[in-house]
């Protein structure tokens, strides 16, 4: 697994979470939108087992709803808990974002 999978892996999760809370939106959506936001390297392989498992901690519900090209999606929107969750992944993620990056410029 490379640096940047293993990287990716820890931050994706609240990524996700972040994109749902925006709006409601189904599993191949997910992947585009990461893909909008330059993680161009996330396959929707690896954003529904993160959906089942959101889904199993009670973070995200799932409604399926008609869909204007083709068959019934289901859409994911936050959970109360879920809420609560990418909350705390932002402050964790502010915690070490700054420690990270002055400890890389101090490098240069």
């Amino acid at each position: 697994m490379s640096l940047r999978s293993q990287l990716l892996k820890g931050v994706l999760e609240g990524c996700i979470l972040s994109i749902i809370n925006r709006q409601p939106t189904y599993g191949y959506e997910l992947s585009v939108r990461l893909q909008e936001f330059g993680l161009s390297d996330v396959s929707e392989g690896s954003i529904y087992p993160i959906l089942l498992r959101l889904q199993k901690e009670k973070l995200i519900e799932g409604t399926m709803q008609k869909s204007e090209l083709g068959p019934k999606r289901k859409y994911y929107h936050l959970t109360e808990a879920g809420k609560e969750a990418l909350i705390e992944f932002i402050e964790q993620w502010e915690t070490i974002k700054l420690p990270v990056e002055n400890i890389i410029k101090k490098e240069e």
